[in-house]
């Protein structure tokens, strides 16, 4: 009886684990590093240097389009009903390896250089005041449903040069692909699937005649920079650039929404930490890091294992699914004093959080998922000083996966 207790206790998605993941990840780290989970049928990584030299490790693939593809029958999908997606994911740079990611990559890194990122930060807070003003007079929001949700893609649409009397159109092609990264408990998946497919198919059409026209006629825009390399010369084809700026609007879409509701509801449960940024507004980036490493958006990424080999006296067989957990890293001992803390006047240039990955698919829009965090954060300081949680409606956590965690409702009043 014991052992099926403490065998219940370690499954990753285990509703107490989902919901209180601390002391799981804490068991985890302590006693298994590397664990099987026959509840996920994969291997569980939760040590910071793990997880670090795993997200480097060449043995470990990030082409995880056939764990889709099998996701995808066990709902009771075929692949020609989820066409689009695949194949969009297919030619995506977060599935390549060696050369093949590092030619993608090299491409769409001149759109997310720090330069770039500080001449988008005006369009950033005006995108995000926009939206606080229209609830502002009411005294009350729910911002994960409001703000928070509309912000990231309405940023990641103007930064592709998406024309603004397309946008709301647009949106409601991306906003079915976006969930279906990371459903909420009540949706069904096989429709959201095939609704997800059908804007995939739309957002393809749309973005390729984009493509073609910014080929003629250039412009500052994320589009016309992965552009630069004609393909004849190595640079990338029209169906390349439409997967990747299909991957730069889903990665940046609910995962930034998700932080910017995780950081608050933190920073709203700890006065004594709010107070202190107010009074303090200069601690804001150090603020912002802290919530970026306390509670990811992304507690786990997956990889393949390419071969067969030993990590701490556990065997990875060559096909098996391996999950590195960067929020478990990142309240790892060896890597932070006091890591269970939320302590907002931590050195962000001490930071070796997780929660971007590391090495050669270190997320390229941490730059701008961090410019929108902290201009959201001084926004919401600065024009709600009586910023507090609705003491009247319950805020609802997102957490029935191990890959995504955010609120699907935060109500607030001010």
């Amino acid at each position: 009886m014991a052992s099926a207790a403490r065998k219940l206790q370690l499954n990753p998605v285990d509703p107490e684990n989902l919901l209180e993941p601390v002391p799981f990840y804490k068991e985890l780290r302590e006693n298994e590093p590397v664990h099987w989970s026959d509840a996920v049928h994969a291997w569980l990584l939760t040590r910071h240097d793990d997880v670090m030299n795993g997200l480097r490790d060449p043995r470990l693939s990030a082409d995880r389009v056939q764990v889709m593809e099998h996701q995808f029958r066990f709902m009771g999908l075929s692949p020609e009903s989820v066409s689009a997606l695949l194949d969009t994911l297919r030619r995506e740079m977060a599935v390549k390896d060696g050369g093949a990611h590092l030619r993608l990559r090299r491409q769409v890194g001149p759109g997310f250089t720090p330069h770039l990122m500080d001449t988008w930060k005006p369009a950033i807070r005006r995108s995000f005041v926009s939206l606080l003003e229209e609830v502002r007079a009411q005294g009350s929001t729910d911002l994960a449903a409001g703000a928070f949700y509309l912000m990231p893609p309405r940023v990641i649409m103007e930064l592709l040069g998406i024309p603004p009397e397309d946008r709301e159109r647009f949106m409601t092609w991306a906003e079915p692909c976006a969930q279906l990264v990371s459903p909420g408990p009540a949706m069904n998946f096989v429709d959201l699937a095939r609704r997800a497919n059908e804007g995939q198919r739309e957002i393809t059409r749309y973005l390729t005649a984009i493509v073609e026209e910014r080929r003629r006629e250039p412009g500052q825009d994320i589009l016309s920079l992965m552009l630069s390399v004609p393909p004849e010369k190595g640079g990338m084809s029209t169906e390349e650039v439409v997967a990747n700026a299909s991957l730069i609007l889903s990665a940046g879409y609910l995962t930034t929404t998700d932080q910017l509701g995780n950081g608050l509801y933190e920073l709203l449960t700890r006065r004594d930490q709010l107070e202190l940024l107010r009074k303090y507004p200069e601690l804001l980036p150090s603020a912002v890091e802290e919530m970026i490493r306390y509670c990811p958006a992304v507690p786990f990424t997956s990889r393949i294992a390419t071969e067969t080999f030993e990590l701490r006296g556990r065997t990875l067989r060559k096909g098996d699914v391996v999950f590195l957990g960067l929020a478990a890293a990142n309240h790892d001992p060896a890597a932070y004093p006091d890591p269970d803390s939320f302590d907002i006047t931590r050195d962000p240039h001490q930071q070796k959080h997780m929660s971007f990955g590391f090495g050669p698919h270190h997320c390229m829009g941490a730059g701008l998922a961090r410019r929108e965090l902290e201009i959201a954060f001084e926004e919401l300081l600065q024009r709600l000083p009586a910023l507090r949680l609705d003491e009247t409606r319950m805020p609802r956590i997102k957490c029935n996966g191990m890959l995504f965690r955010g609120f699907e409702s935060l109500p607030v009043r001010w």
